[in-house]
């Protein structure tokens, strides 16, 4: 496996550059040196789809096995992508050797320096306690790239056809569970029936409950999460109130303030915490969104698929569209269907104009 290096990163490395060997691009990564949030952060790009691996927090003493760590960071990585552990350490197998070396050209280093604008993009989001940011990695190989004149490429898409290439077969299975998630509403049946990876992050789950109900994430949300036992304590304006009596076990938010403020219930930042930490073995969820608003979603899991084939949620079916944003709650949406309604109502134009922001 070739790594390309800046200036710098050899600098750091302490190592003498190899003279370039004809490799085959797809074992190839130019790599960076950068300091994101005052940490040192490499950033690799494949040479032939520019795929993303981003090593975060490097320390003096892991540059001295930045090897392995490069290694293990593409394990990381391809893993959350569900790709199968056998095509993993193929690809692993097939790169050989690392071997550092000059950068290779202008024209890759800009590409490669793009590619650490993504990056930093997302500093707000790395994790302090890992090295291996395998779900940055995974959104900056997402980002569509021009490698000619109107036409472009997702990293990540390209990145998985050339490993499908390189093994002769499928590579994606992962344990998933299909869910049923239900919009809390009294008059109006708003639900989705989703397959979702459980090596999917809360982070990512929440954008995906955001895709299905066509919400646009303008507000802050957090889960609770219910064991089998019951909790008849609780009133009905309690936070990690559920419907049908069960106890929360853990209230997983998105935002670090909510930790001034204290709880009767276990709270823990969701940054990083994957699905499969709590399902299978709690199969109940609340989901909440725009604590203004104040709309929760019921989340049910009705299978556990131990062989999904895809490496991306599905919606299957589902009932209803969910109120607008900051339409003022259930009541507010009532209100704003009466209105749309009614084309002699004298806010008509207005609310109609509003709903199709």
């Amino acid at each position: 496996m070739l790594i390309q290096c800046t200036k710098r990163l050899l600098n750091g490395l302490n190592v003498k550059p190899s003279l370039h060997k004809d490799e085959d691009p797809l074992f190839c990564w130019h790599a960076n040196l950068i300091s994101l949030n005052r940490r040192k952060t490499i950033v690799l790009v494949n040479d032939k789809n520019r795929y993303v691996i981003v090593l975060y927090g490097l320390k003096a003493k892991d540059f001295k096995k930045l090897d392995k760590l490069i290694l293990n960071a593409i394990r990381e990585t391809f893993s959350h992508e569900c790709i199968k552990d056998e095509v993993i350490e193929e690809y692993i197998n097939r790169a050989g050797e690392v071997i550092y070396a000059k950068t290779k050209d202008k024209s890759s280093v800009a590409r490669m320096n793009k590619s650490c604008d993504i990056v930093n993009s997302y500093q707000d989001s790395l994790m302090n306690d890992s090295i291996y940011q395998s779900d940055i990695s995974k959104r900056a190989s997402r980002y569509w790239v021009r490698i000619r004149e109107c036409r472009y490429i997702t990293p990540s898409e390209e990145m998985h056809r050339d490993l499908e290439v390189l093994s002769g077969k499928p590579i994606f299975c992962c344990k998933a569970a299909k869910i049923k998630v239900t919009l809390e509403m009294k008059k109006y049946k708003v639900w989705r029936k989703l397959i979702v990876p459980l090596n999917m992050t809360f982070t990512e789950f929440h954008e995906v409950l955001q895709a299905a109900f066509a919400w646009k994430d303008c507000h802050l949300h957090e889960f609770f999460i219910y064991g089998n036992d019951y909790e008849n304590k609780l009133f009905i304006n309690h936070p990690a109130y559920h419907k049908e009596g069960y106890k929360a076990i853990v209230n997983l938010v998105s935002d670090e303030e909510a930790f001034d403020y204290p709880s009767d219930v276990e709270m823990k930042f969701e940054r990083g915490i994957k699905l499969s930490q709590y399902i299978p073995q709690y199969k109940r969820l609340l989901y909440k969104y725009d604590f203004g608003d104040g709309w929760q979603h019921y989340i049910e899991v009705e299978k556990i698929i131990d062989d999904y084939d895809l490496n991306y949620p599905v919606c299957l079916e589902g009932e209803g569209n969910a109120p607008p944003e900051d339409v003022g709650g259930e009541f507010g949406y009532e209100e704003f269907l009466n209105i749309i309604s009614d084309k002699n109502d004298p806010e008509y134009e207005d609310m109609m104009a509003w709903g199709k922001r």
